[in-house]
């Protein structure tokens, strides 16, 4: 025998030894004991209106009734579900009279998800949910198949009556309570807006230039100053040192709640916005003095014309 037909032999017989080791690992896995409460992992290849059969890589296949598929009330077994789909399920029985596996992959979605909601909710995640029904104090949702809750106070940033006009609404939102031992899971739409609130109010306040002067309504008043809103969801503080030139002893003998007031902004750190009245009054006296003595500065001989004339109008 030649190596050509030596080398051709032992690939033969490697080629039949893999075979013959799958075969084996596919028959292990076949008679493999199944219980109850096992988690299993298979392909669907059927579907029909009341069930979904699937491939287990067993002796017999596995059934995942209707009612056992999915605990959102609005899945359905001819859009969500698929022939290929790779599934999870929980083994629920064994039908004596087909020999079938009986699966729930809507057990096993809630063994699952409450890890990942845990997860998700350390991470902060973010949902976007539609708010399927409406309750007592609330709406109801789905993630991860679980039945959630978003309370009313949760729904907005301002107080929510009508927690009906939600129902069909799609809501971005955040995970703030997960309970598995009394199946209670909690969202909340709020933190969310509060949060791009937020990140909108620390870019406007980013983009704010030192030294404008804009008008604003005085809206709250402490011991060391008034507040101001400036308009565009912005507000600042007129520290009590800069509502005027002279020495108060209260905000309260110069200003009021309500009033409308001008003022300068004159530092923005950390987020926050001081503002001035005192240095608008300052300024307005420096602007009046510009505004009469007008200096155009330009090169060579025009400068010093221009300011010879102004010297000659001098009188001494």
């Amino acid at each position: 025998m030649n190596q050509q037909e030596n080398i051709e032999t032992e690939e033969k017989v490697e080629e039949k030894n893999l075979s013959m080791d799958d075969f084996k690992d596919e028959l292990n896995q076949s008679f493999k004991k199944i219980k109850e409460g096992d988690l299993l992992t298979g392909t669907v290849i059927g579907i029909s209106d009341t069930e979904v059969t699937v491939d287990l890589n067993y002796y017999t296949e596995g059934i995942i009734p209707l009612a056992e598929l999915s605990n959102d009330p609005r899945f359905s077994i001819k859009a969500d579900i698929q022939v290929g789909d790779t599934v999870t399920a929980v083994v629920l029985r064994e039908d004596l009279r087909t020999g079938n596996i009986v699966l729930s992959t809507k057990n096993a979605a809630d063994i699952l998800a409450w890890d990942t909601l845990k997860e998700a909710m350390e991470a902060k995640k973010r949902y976007t949910v539609k708010v399927a029904s409406s309750v007592n104090g609330g709406v109801i949702t789905y993630i991860e198949g679980i039945r959630a809750f978003i309370p009313a106070s949760q729904l907005a940033t301002h107080y929510v009556e009508d927690v009906e006009a939600y129902v069909g609404q799609t809501l971005t939102v955040v995970i703030i309570t997960v309970d598995e031992d009394n199946q209670k899971l909690v969202l909340s739409a709020r933190e969310v807006l509060r949060e791009e609130e937020s990140l909108a109010k620390t870019n406007k306040i980013s983009h704010l230039q030192i030294g404008l002067v804009t008008s604003g309504v005085i809206e709250k008043i402490a011991p060391y100053g008034a507040f101001v809103n400036i308009g565009d969801g912005l507000s600042g503080l007129v520290h009590i040192s800069q509502i005027c030139g002279r020495r108060i002893k209260s905000p309260n003998e110069v200003v009021k709640e309500g009033q409308e007031v001008t003022v300068k902004i004159i530092d923005v750190k950390d987020g926050k916005v001081s503002l001035s009245m005192k240095a608008v009054e300052e300024d307005a006296e420096i602007v009046d003095d510009v505004e009469e003595v007008s200096f155009e500065y330009s090169s060579g001989e025009e400068a010093g014309t221009g300011l010879g004339s102004l010297l000659a109008n001098l009188k001494l």
